[in-house]
Parts: structure tokens; C-alpha cells; sequence
């Protein structure tokens, strides 16, 4: 089956649920708003934020719209996804990005970075946001190189902003003594929970409308199925949905029922 016949089957503009959505056609539920909100803020007080939640819930999509909106001529994003680089790797990626050589000596990448971060503030005028993607993965060394960053004449002003983002073990990981002195210093703290069964519903409504069908085409009930299966986290949703237009189409049926929901929580896996 190809994506061609089922975006036929349904006279699909494009096909929902997709991950290459811009953030401006994003469905933006309660907690996703203020997601970006607090981001927002984050980034024009240039403090230290951590966003949490489970895998799926939105983190990195609310992170992507928050920025999509900044001036990129008043900021700059250094993303990092990946905590396996080590101090060093991440040290050096953010000297990199700042278009600098990064230094040889891992001791001295610190006070570099930290350099490199102040300069781009005071003499080109943007604000480094620096993004610790999957941060609970961070290891303690690469969470003292965060805090030594941000120590950075923290007191009188930081010259960027850092958000740390990872999963609910991020929070207990920073409540440990050993990174209590990183802890002291998050001005902004949000948990991503799940959507509610209304916003599931109207996810779904928003994402079908975008491919160009605004009349019901989710029965109720596997709107239901879906929510209680996904419990309300959009990337759980997204394959969900997609595999329930799936096993609908096979039926060549119109209307996304509870059994079609069934089929496609089952071929997912995602039984409670």
C-alpha cells in the first residue's frame, strides 16, 4: 500500500500526522502553549530552564516552536541532541557554532565557550540559546560544564539563555546533592503532562483539517481508543491514527472507527 492510495483513499491534501510540519501549523493544546510561554520567557531573561516529560509528549516540538519564532538576527540556537559526546564534544560544539576554533585542552574549552557565549552577546548583539537535548542523559561531568557555563557572571546578567530538556528522571537527577549548586540556578521549571481527551480530539480535528478534510471522519469512540491508548502524548497519537487510517482503508472503509482504532493499538503495542 502506497502513501499515494491512501492519501486518494481520503482525499488528502497531504498526509496528517506527519513530523515535517512547520511550527505555525502546529496544534498548540493548553500544555504546549505554555511550554513555549515558559521557553519564551526563558530566553529573554537569558536564565537556565528545564522542560520535562515523557518520550513523546511535545518537548522537542514545543522547544522548535518557541524558537522558530525568535529574530534570527537578535539570536542564535545551538542545538545539542546528543549527550554521548561527552564535555569535550559538547564544549566543542558550542565554540564551533560561535565560529570559533575550539581548544585542544578540555580544561580550557570552559572558560572558551563561556567566551565565546559573552562575545556573541556583546559585540554581534545575539543572544545564544543553548538547547541540552535528552539532557537526563547528561552524565555528572557534562552537568558541571553547564553549570560552570552559566556560572558565567551569572549574578549581573547571563549573555544566553539554556534550557535543558529531557525526561521526568531529569528532575530527580537534579534534586541529587551533587548538582545542587546546577539546581539553585533554574530559573524555569515545566513538567509536559499529556492532553486532555478533548484536546486529543481536537489534535486530531486540527491535523485532518490540515490535509484537507474538516468533516468527521474519527468516530468517537476511536477518538476514545486513541487518547486512553496514547495517553493524550501527540507522538503517540500520530502513530495511532496513522495506523487506523491504515487498517481502515484495508477495510475500505470512510469513517475511522473503534474497530479500526483497535487494530492499530494492537498493531502498536500500545495495550495498557
Amino acid at each position: 500500500m502506497s502513501i499515494q492510495r491512501l492519501q486518494a483513499h481520503y482525499g488528502f491534501t497531504r498526509m496528517p500526522f506527519g513530523r515535517g510540519l512547520a511550527p505555525s501549523m502546529l496544534h498548540r493544546p493548553s500544555g504546549h502553549a505554555e511550554a513555549v510561554a515558559r521557553i519564551g520567557w526563558c530566553i529573554d531573561q537569558h536564565a537556565l530552564g528545564v522542560i520535562t516529560g515523557e518520550v513523546g509528549a511535545g518537548k522537542t516540538v514545543a522547544v522548535r516552536a518557541a524558537t522558530a519564532a525568535l529574530d534570527t538576527s537578535r539570536h542564535v540556537v545551538i542545538y545539542l541532541p546528543n549527550p554521548s559526546v561527552g564535555v569535550r564534544g559538547m564544549l566543542h560544539h558550542v565554540v564551533a557554532t560561535l565560529g570559533q576554533v575550539p581548544s585542544f585542552y578540555t580544561a580550557t574549552l570552559v572558560p572558551q565557550a563561556a567566551d565565546a557565549l559573552a562575545t556573541e552577546h556583546a559585540e554581534r548583539g545575539r543572544t545564544p540559546i543553548v538547547i541540552f537535548d535528552e539532557a537526563h542523559l547528561l552524565d555528572n561531568a557534562q552537568m558541571e560544564a553547564v553549570r560552570m557555563l552559566t556560572n558565567h557572571n551569572m549574578d549581573s546578567g547571563a549573555p544566553f539563555a539554556a534550557l535543558l530538556v529531557g525526561q521526568p528522571t531529569l528532575r530527580q537527577r537534579l534534586r541529587l546533592g551533587v548538582l545542587a549548586a546546577l539546581d539553585q540556578r533554574i530559573a524555569v521549571r515545566y513538567a509536559l503532562a499529556g492532553m486532555t481527551a478533548t484536546e486529543t480530539g481536537d489534535y486530531i480535528s486540527h491535523h485532518l483539517k490540515i490535509a484537507g478534510r474538516a468533516d468527521t471522519l474519527f468516530s468517537t469512540d476511536a477518538i476514545t481508543l486513541i487518547h486512553n491508548a496514547s495517553r493524550g502524548y501527540p507522538r503517540a497519537i500520530n502513530n495511532l491514527a496513522v495506523n487506523a487510517l491504515t487498517a481502515t482503508f484495508a477495510r475500505n472503509q470512510t469513517i475511522v472507527d473503534e474497530k479500526a482504532a483497535r487494530t492499530a493499538i494492537s498493531e502498536t503495542g500500545a495495550e495498557q
